[in-house]
C-alpha cells in the first residue's frame, strides 16, 4: 500500500454564540481541506473548550488529517468577553507604588481605583481593593504583608502598578514575584502597555486580572485535549488586533483576547477575500459583527470595556444584537423588536429549516428566553409538542430574498406557516410582518454602517458590503437595498471566521511616547517589538514592522 503523502495543515476554529466551526485549510495554496461545525458548548462543564476540541477533533477525522500534518493551529475565543458581559470575573487587589512628595500624593490618588462597573442596570462590577506602598519602603516583607491584606479583603488577583511603572519595570516586577511566591495569579501594569496615564493603565491592567483565573483553566483544558489528540505544535489564540499569540502568552495577557471573534472574520475577509475597500458585515446566529476595512487595512482602535476606556488595541468592530436566528418580540400591534436572544439560547428550531407538514396547529406561547427577560419573545408550540420560532432567517426566505446556493436558504412555505399566527394576530399579511421584522434590523445596522463610515470618512457611492457568516443571506441583500448599496455574499462565507483564525499570524505591539524619537529610539521599539512576538511564537528572524 503505498504512504500517504505528507500534507502540511493549518486549522482554525471559530467559537461563535451559536456554532463552533473549524477549518482545515492548505499551509501553501489555502485551499479549503476540510470543515465542521459544533453547537457551541455553553454549558459543558469545561465550558466553550469542549466545543473547540469537538469540532477540531471532528475537522481531523473527517478529512484524514494526521496530527503530524498540523503545522499550525489556532482558535478565537469568545471567552473573555463573555466574562465581562456575565460578570464572571474575580475581585482584583492593587498594589500602588510611586515615589515621595506632590508627584507621590498624585500618584497615590490616581493609583487608587473605584469598583470597575460592568454593567449598571444590573449591577456586575469587578470589585476592587486598593494599598499603596511608597518606593523608598518597597521590600518584600511589605510587599508580602500589603498582599496578605489585600487577600483577607476577599481579592482572589493582584495587580501591580507603579507611577512611571513604564520607565523601569523593577518594582512591579519584585511585586509579582512575591505574588507568584504565594500562587496568586497577578498581572504587571506595564505588561499591558507601555503608554503614559496611570489610572487607565492600571484600570486596563485590573480588568486583565480580573479574568486571569477564568482563562487560565480553560486554557489549561484546551491545551491537554489538544496535546491528547496528537498535535504537537503551539496552540495559539487569536487577539482582538487581529494577530495570534501563543496559549502560554494568553495566560498572561488574556485581555488581548477580548474581541477576538469580530476580529477573525474581519481578517478572514482581508486576507481570504482580498478586499479592499469595504464594510464587512459578519452574520451569525446571535450576533452580528460590523467592521470597516479601507486601503486594504482593517480600522483599529482602543476597546471599550463596559463602557471603560483601555489601552489595549483591538479592531474597530461593532457588535450588533440582531443577527440570522435572532427571535422576534411582539406587542398588541406590532413588531417591538428582533433579538438580542436567538432560538439557539431558547431551545428552538428555526421554522423554515423544518419540513411543511411538520408545521401543524401552531399556538404562539410568549416566552423569557433567560431569567429577566422581558416575556414578550415569539414561540410557537405544533401539535407534536415541539417548540419552534421564527427568525431574520425565517422573514428573509417569506420575502424570497434568499437565494437557494446561501447557506441560510431554508423552506419558506415552513416559515410562513408558523408566521401566520402572529400576522393574524396582528392584523397583517405575512409579507407585512416579514418586513417590519428586517425592518427592526435595518435601522440597528443602518446607524452603524453610518457612524462606519463618518469615522473613516467612507464615499457612499464607493462603499459596498461583504455579507459573510451563515445569516448573512438573511440581512445583508435587504439592508443593501434599503441603503441603495451593492454587496456580495463570497463562497463559504459561513466559516470565514475559522478562516481568518487559520490564516492569522503572530503579532504583538508596542506603544510608546517619545518627543522627538531618535533612530536609536526607533531600532529599539522595533527589536522590543520583535522580542515580544517571539515570546508569543513567532519564528525569529521573520518580521514585518510598521511604526
Amino acid at each position: 500500500m503505498a504512504e500517504r503523502e505528507h500534507r502540511a495543515v493549518r486549522m482554525g476554529i471559530d467559537v461563535g454564540g451559536t456554532y463552533t466551526k473549524c477549518v482545515a485549510m492548505d499551509n501553501e495554496t489555502h485551499e479549503i481541506i476540510g470543515k465542521n461545525e459544533v453547537k457551541t458548548t455553553h454549558d459543558d462543564k469545561d465550558g466553550v473548550a469542549a466545543g473547540v476540541v469537538q469540532s477540531f477533533r471532528n475537522c481531523m477525522r473527517e478529512s484524514n488529517i494526521s496530527p503530524e500534518d498540523v503545522v499550525f493551529v489556532a482558535h478565537s475565543t469568545t471567552q473573555a468577553t463573555n466574562a465581562f458581559i456575565e460578570g464572571d470575573v474575580a475581585t482584583v487587589g492593587v498594589v500602588g507604588v510611586a515615589g515621595g512628595g506632590l508627584e507621590g500624593f498624585l500618584a497615590k490618588r490616581q493609583l487608587a481605583l473605584k469598583d470597575i462597573v460592568l454593567d449598571e442596570k444590573v449591577g456586575r462590577m469587578i470589585k476592587v481593593y486598593n494599598t499603596f506602598i511608597k518606593k523608598k519602603m518597597l521590600t518584600e516583607d511589605v510587599i508580602n504583608q500589603n498582599i496578605s491584606e489585600l487577600l483577607d479583603q476577599g481579592a482572589k488577583v493582584v495587580v501591580a502598578s507603579m507611577a512611571f511603572g513604564v520607565d523601569s519595570m523593577d518594582e512591579e516586577l519584585l511585586i509579582h514575584d512575591c505574588a507568584k511566591k504565594k500562587n496568586v495569579p497577578v498581572t504587571m501594569a506595564s505588561d499591558i502597555t507601555k503608554l503614559y496615564g496611570l489610572t487607565r493603565r492600571t484600570r486596563t491592567a485590573a480588568i486583565n486580572a480580573s479574568i486571569l483565573p477564568k482563562m487560565m483553566s480553560t486554557a489549561n483544558a484546551t491545551e491537554s485535549s489538544v496535546r491528547a489528540a496528537g498535535i504537537t505544535v503551539p496552540l495559539m489564540i487569536m487577539r482582538g488586533d487581529g494577530g495570534v499569540m501563543e496559549i502560554s502568552e494568553m495566560r498572561k495577557r488574556p485581555i488581548l483576547t477580548a474581541l477576538s471573534g469580530p476580529a477573525a472574520s474581519v481578517m478572514g475577509s482581508l486576507m481570504y477575500l482580498r478586499a479592499s475597500n469595504a464594510i464587512y458585515f459578519e452574520v451569525g446566529g446571535t450576533t452580528t459583527n460590523i467592521g470597516v476595512i479601507k486601503n486594504g487595512r482593517p480600522g483599529v482602535d482602543y476597546a471599550k470595556i463596559g463602557g471603560h476606556d483601555t489601552f489595549i488595541n483591538s479592531l474597530d468592530v461593532r457588535i450588533l444584537g440582531c443577527a440570522g436566528g435572532s427571535m422576534v418580540r411582539i406587542g398588541d400591534k406590532a413588531v417591538v423588536d428582533v433579538g438580542p436572544r436567538s432560538a439557539h439560547i431558547a431551545g428552538c428550531e428555526y421554522a423554515c429549516f423544518l419540513p411543511e407538514e411538520e408545521i401543524e396547529d401552531p399556538q404562539i406561547e410568549l416566552v423569557s428566553p433567560k431569567p429577566g427577560d422581558p416575556a414578550d419573545y415569539v414561540t410557537l408550540r405544533l401539535k407534536n409538542g415541539k417548540k419552534i420560532c421564527f427568525t431574520n432567517t425565517d422573514a428573509a426566505n417569506v420575502l424570497g430574498l434568499i437565494d437557494e446556493k446561501y447557506f441560510a436558504h431554508g423552506n419558506a412555505a415552513s416559515a410562513r406557516k408558523a408566521m401566520k399566527p402572529v400576522a393574524d394576530k396582528l392584523g397583517i399579511t405575512v409579507e407585512e410582518l416579514a418586513t417590519q421584522i428586517l425592518d427592526k434590523d435595518y435601522e440597528k445596522v443602518s446607524a452603524c454602517i453610518n457612524a462606519l463610515a463618518d469615522k473613516y470618512k467612507l464615499d457612499h457611492d464607493s462603499m459596498r458590503l461583504v455579507g459573510c457568516g451563515g445569516g448573512a443571506a438573511s440581512l445583508v441583500p435587504y439592508c443593501a437595498g434599503k441603503m441603495g448599496l451593492q454587496y456580495s455574499i463570497p463562497e463559504n462565507a459561513e466559516v470565514i471566521s475559522s478562516i481568518g483564525v487559520a490564516l492569522s499570524m503572530v503579532r504583538d505591539v508596542v506603544e510608546r511616547v517619545i518627543p522627538n524619537p531618535s533612530q536609536e529610539d526607533i531600532r529599539d521599539l522595533k527589536k522590543e517589538a520583535a522580542d515580544l512576538a517571539v515570546s508569543s511564537g513567532a519564528s525569529p528572524g521573520y518580521s514585518g514592522n510598521s511604526y
